[in-house]
């Protein structure tokens, strides 16, 4: 019984190899994978070679054609899949829970003490068909992006690969219902949702800085009017302030500015121009994020 597979990112990769380890490139109809504009690394590449290799059909998304097969996984899949009869979804949350877009980032967000991977049926509302398997994992903070996604790519492996194996064996898959009053959604993010929001508290920014740097764009900022990135930062301990204006840097620390927050401060660490340029020791103390 043959797969058709529909990739993304680095756990895209991993499952693509998982699958062909466990059932063989033989019981993969194709493979439809996409670029994407939002990941300094989207494995587009990776993918494509792997399916060269291995002599898998591959195609972009913008010429696929329907496949011709019973059942198809996504991963990391943002647009509509038709003519599938059976589709199977692998989402990185543990659902009911962030339901929608890039539930990592959020989760990181709110200092989530585990993150995990659902493989689910796709229904025609996001995240809410039935749920087949579902795995987990502790995490500890502070930890960045790329980190988590380490942590929870080999959950999609191994999901993805037991799946295709019961599908080409015959074996029925199991479902169960999702708890709605559990549900909670994680809405879409674009170029704005990197601009760093200073009047939050310094432990949500520094969670903040983490949660969307690399393989994302990274935490944005305007520093004296013009856009500065910064990869890492650190909590200070808060003193009493007159005036608080959120983005004023009070206390310089060896070149590396403490910045006044909502609540706390925030020594920047490391930060760079959008170019790569490094933009520590600060060259003005009198200095203002926006």
């Amino acid at each position: 019984m043959s797969l058709a597979l529909y990739l993304m990112t680095e756990r895209g990769h991993a499952v693509l190899r998982s699958v062909m380890a466990r059932v063989g490139p033989e019981a993969i109809r194709m493979v439809i994978g996409s670029r994407d504009s939002q990941v300094q690394k989207d494995y587009y590449e990776e993918l494509q070679v792997a399916c060269g290799i291995a002599g898998v059909p591959f195609y972009d998304r913008q010429n696929a054609p329907v496949p011709d097969a019973k059942y198809a996984l996504a991963v990391a899949w943002r647009w509509l899949i038709r003519g599938v009869e059976n589709l199977i979804t692998l989402h990185d949350s543990l659902l009911p829970r962030y339901r929608g877009f890039a539930p990592v980032v959020n989760a990181l967000l709110n200092g989530e003490q585990e993150i995990g991977v659902t493989a689910l049926y796709a229904t025609d509302e996001y995240d809410t068909g039935d749920i087949i398997r579902q795995e987990r994992v502790a995490i500890e903070y502070p930890i960045k992006i790329q980190q988590a996604i380490e942590r929870i790519t080999p959950l999609y492996a191994e999901i993805a690969g037991g799946i295709a194996s019961a599908i080409v064996d015959g074996k029925p898959l199991p479902r169960s219902k999702q708890d709605e009053s559990q549900a909670s959604y994680s809405p879409w993010r674009d170029d704005s949702d990197y601009q760093i929001p200073w009047t939050s508290d310094a432990a949500r920014i520094r969670r903040f800085i983490d949660a969307v740097g690399y393989p994302y764009l990274g935490a944005r900022t305007l520093l004296n009017g013009k856009t500065a990135i910064i990869h890492d930062a650190v909590e200070e301990a808060d003193v009493r302030i007159e005036d608080r204006a959120a983005g004023k840097v009070i206390f310089e620390r060896d070149g590396m500015p403490v910045v006044v927050c909502g609540s706390g401060l925030l020594r920047i660490t490391r930060m760079t121009t959008v170019d790569g340029a490094d933009l520590l020791p600060l060259k003005r103390f009198r200095s203002r994020f926006r």
